[in-house]
């Protein structure tokens, strides 16, 4: 006799004004199953999530629990029926501390006049320390993007929840911090609680789930036991073809060009102190290391949304003197933030304003008024070359994926025609279609003679696309690595501060 699954999706569909996001998909999930759900950004993985967590109401087809059709006409509602969503986006109060974040809904439905702080907070501390040693009474504005993502799973925890829903939630973590969030989902497996995990990360799927289900452009493509697939196999049926080459050529080792960025003795009398590195013409230099080691703080620092106490950074030859990121963005210096909800885009604002809201000079006329025309052209322009899935450059950066939300605010920094690059996670959350498009453009721009930053938290990522690699330890530079010794090893020995034997002579060479 067949169990009955404990979710079952049949036949539901959704549009956005024109555009469908899902049409007659099915989906199910057993009891105690680990089933990962997987497809290009904007095949509906999202959408599907938000409709069973009761953000979104289907157009048609059924929801059914236990076996037993259900309406679900709110988060609230999602919540008594034993259904938990972390979506990939951080979704907390700000303004409240990790403690209240975590039991809001329980903050929300309590009776009693008073709050009994002392046991909200010890509560909390149990939940958040089978993560990470966060502080509870900390105030979540005041936390990193990475340690706010563990808040989000911690608040998960704490619902009594039968199906649990994780939409990217490795994507801001460190491997130690993700390892330990794959024990705790495992925990939950052996509990009975069944978990939908959506992921772009191949290793992880194979290694955490039972079976995976891939959606194409917002329909269903086929479900297979993980042991009866492969990551190639779920690949292409992500995307209908083969993908030959996840990364581009990089640069041989004569082909630099000119010194482009040069940081000499940078500090900030806070996070690092006494940085120095160099990027030249058409070169992809990455930056790694630990989240938390000062790889955003530098990088901010020098687009000037930080201040500096001390060191300089020069351009082109050029002593720059940066008071604000507008003098950065003036003298063709960029910045693209790693919180993309934050700071990436404007979610309410159009896709064509979204892209032109950097510098509107160069679309403004003689009377001061902008060019809509030119404006429009410009979007429509980027739009194209970073592939973005939209149904028009009128329509509002809150309609589209993440993953083209990434490539929105991509399209930002590319409208000045920048000299230099500096990308913070620039493929957090985006799928491996739209990564090997970015990583080509990013080569196709370092060949035209544009210096590019990449700051990853993936290793892969640093290894394939750069041509070296600085290490950043506890806000100093702990090592560089050239093409030819980039490795996984190499990185986290450097970033650990364990040094491999040949950065060891290579140090010595340089004292020498």
């Amino acid at each position: 006799m067949v169990e009955t699954p404990i979710l079952e999706i049949r036949g539901l569909s959704k549009a956005f004004g024109p555009a469908k996001a899902l049409d007659d998909v099915r989906f199910e999930l057993r009891r105690g199953e680990i089933h990962a759900l997987c497809g290009e950004n904007g095949a509906g993985k999202s959408t599907l999530m938000n409709m069973i967590a009761g953000v979104l109401q289907p157009d048609q087809g059924d929801i059914l629990i236990d076996g037993q059709r259900v309406s679900i006409p709110s988060p609230s509602a999602a919540q008594r029926l034993g259904i938990a969503l972390v979506h990939q986006e951080i979704a907390l109060c700000q303004d409240a501390t990790v403690a209240e974040n975590i039991y809001m809904a329980a903050i929300n439905s309590r009776r009693a006049p008073l709050m009994n702080y002392q046991r909200l907070h010890a509560d909390a501390q149990k939940v958040m320390d089978l993560l990470a040693p966060i502080p509870v009474r900390t105030r979540v504005a005041d936390l990193s993007i990475s340690n706010q993502q563990l808040v989000e799973i911690a608040k998960a925890l704490t619902l009594d929840c039968k199906v649990l829903m994780l939409d990217e939630p490795t994507a801001a973590l460190t491997e130690s911090e993700a390892q330990r969030l794959f024990t705790i989902v495992r925990g939950l497996k052996q509990r009975g609680i069944s978990i939908v995990y959506i992921s772009h990360r191949m290793a992880e799927i194979f290694s955490l789930c039972d079976r995976v289900t891939v959606f194409r452009d917002g329909h269903y493509v086929a479900t297979d036991p993980i042991a009866a697939t492969s990551p190639d196999d779920v690949v292409r049926k992500m995307v209908g073809r083969e993908i030959t080459q996840l990364y581009p050529d990089k640069l041989a080792p004569q082909e630099p060009g000119r010194l482009l960025l040069d940081v000499d003795a940078l500090s900030d009398g806070q996070r690092f102190n006494d940085v120095s590195l160099q990027l030249r013409a058409g070169e992809i230099l990455g930056i790694g290391g630990l989240i938390g080691a000062g790889r955003s703080e530098i990088a901010q620092t020098i687009c000037g949304l930080r201040p500096a106490t001390s060191g300089t950074v020069a351009l082109d030859g050029k002593r720059l003197r940066i008071r604000n990121y507008s003098d950065a963005v003036k003298a063709g210096l960029v910045y693209l933030s790693e919180d993309r909800k934050g700071s990436g885009v404007f979610l309410n604002m159009p896709i064509a304003a979204n892209i032109s809201a950097l510098d509107l000079r160069k679309l403004t006329g003689a009377l001061g008024l902008l060019d809509r025309r030119a404006e429009d052209s410009q979007a429509t322009e980027l739009a194209k070359k970073l592939g973005v899935r939209m149904a028009g450059i009128d329509a509002t950066v809150s309609t589209l994926s993440g993953g083209n939300q990434q490539k929105v605010a991509i399209a930002k920094q590319l409208s000045v025609d920048p000299k230099v690059i500096i990308m913070d996670e620039p493929t957090r959350g985006i799928d491996v279609v739209a990564k090997v498009e970015i990583h080509r453009l990013l080569r196709q721009l370092a060949g035209k003679g544009v210096g590019i930053v990449v700051i990853s938290s993936e290793l892969p990522e640093l290894i394939g696309l750069c041509d070296r690699v600085t290490v950043v330890r506890e806000g100093r530079i702990a090592g560089e690595l050239t093409a030819d010794e980039l490795g996984e090893e190499a990185i986290i020995m450097l970033a650990s501060g364990v040094q491999t034997p040949s950065v060891q002579q290579k140090q010595a060479q340089n004292v020498a």
